[in-house]
């Protein structure tokens, strides 16, 4: 039961790393005109930050079925 509870709290911590990163006041950092490699800096930051959260709960999930 205590692999279990490690899991819960390593997800815990994903979602406030989530909402960190999500804030609004972080957010407006990167809300520019400014386009890296044809994409604006707002989108490809939201998409890489749902791709990190969504990777460490996956490995996080995953590390913890075995």
């Amino acid at each position: 039961m205590g692999h279990s509870i490690l899991i819960r709290q390593r997800l815990a911590g994903i979602f406030l790393i989530g909402l960190l990163l999500l804030y609004s006041p972080v957010l407006t950092l990167f809300d520019r005109a400014a386009e890296w490699a044809g994409f604006p800096v707002a989108y490809l930051y939201l998409f890489g930050v749902w791709l990190l959260l969504v990777t460490l709960a996956a490995l996080t999930v995953g590390a913890g079925s075995r």
